[in-house]
């Protein structure tokens, strides 16, 4: 068994005009994710010899950064406990008690992408690959902050990793926040950002990231301790037996398959001389 850090999620508690706030891990690295896209996403749009001006390179940056708050708190809401905030409508912008998804935010992401290669006359996929490399390095440091909170953590488990998690009954469980933090976060940002030097196919990075996510998550979801909704109690898991983020992985594999199938089908445009 390994023993948790038990690394305090408060980097600093503060009180202004008589407020009592805050700064955490979580949302710290939320913040550094947004950084280092920022620093990094004009290099991978190189790679594909995309040149942004300054006021579009900072407008896709937040558009990006909107679809990822918003769409990951409406998310969490729909997905995953729309029962409860349907009777609490004014806890969906209490966003300090936590809730967010990742299938939400993907889809606020591409909503966001979408909206902005329409608006400017882009191909969404242009866009989206290159970005796609720094959204799973963003996706690993969110985890590393939901291992900091000693949050979503997996089942029980033998296994000499196994750890024992504050606020929990004392009973070794699966690290499933540093399983994600692995797969998700280092692995598909290194294949990713591979893909997009070598593979010059577009759509194929933003499709295998969908995909491999799905399947990472899909896998993952096996050991990973069920959020403790009024879903799973008033109709139980789906199918009998998959929590929702492994019933949305599912889908993302089915799109990423759709995805791929359909960009390889695409035949290339022959440029005529006249």
């Amino acid at each position: 068994m390994l023993r948790f850090p038990d690394i305090n999620p408060d980097i600093a508690k503060f009180s202004l005009f008589g407020l009592n706030l805050q700064v955490r891990w979580y949302g710290f690295f939320y913040v550094l994710s947004f950084i280092l896209a920022y620093i990094f996403y004009r290099k991978n749009l190189k790679l594909r010899g995309i040149e942004l001006k300054n006021d579009l390179y900072e407008s896709v940056i937040f558009y990006v950064m909107l679809g990822v708050i918003l769409g990951g708190r409406l998310g969490y809401v729909i997905f995953y406990n729309f029962a409860y905030y349907f009777h609490h409508p004014f806890g969906v912008f209490a966003v300090w008690e936590g809730g967010m998804s990742f299938h939400g935010g993907i889809l606020g992401v591409i909503t966001a992408g979408l909206l902005f290669a329409r608006k400017h006359k882009y191909s969404f996929y242009s866009l989206a690959d290159p970005a796609i490399p720094l959204a799973a390095m963003g996706l690993g440091l969110g985890r590393l902050g939901n291992f900091i909170n000693a949050e979503l953590y997996g089942k029980p488990t033998s296994l000499p990793w196994g750890m024992i998690f504050p606020n929990s009954d004392g009973v070794p469980r699966h690290p499933t926040q540093l399983y994600e933090l692995f797969l998700e976060g280092i692995v598909l940002a290194l294949v990713c950002q591979f893909l997009l030097k070598k593979v010059r196919k577009e759509g194929l990075v933003f499709w295998a990231f969908v995909g491999m996510y799905g399947v990472f998550r899909f896998m993952i979801e096996f050991v990973r301790e069920p959020d403790s909704l009024d879903f799973y109690t008033t109709y139980g898991f789906i199918f009998g037996f998959m929590p929702i983020g492994q019933f949305l992985s599912l889908l993302m594999i089915i799109a990423a398959t759709i995805g791929i199938f359909l960009i390889y089908r695409e035949k290339p445009t022959i440029a005529t001389i006249e």
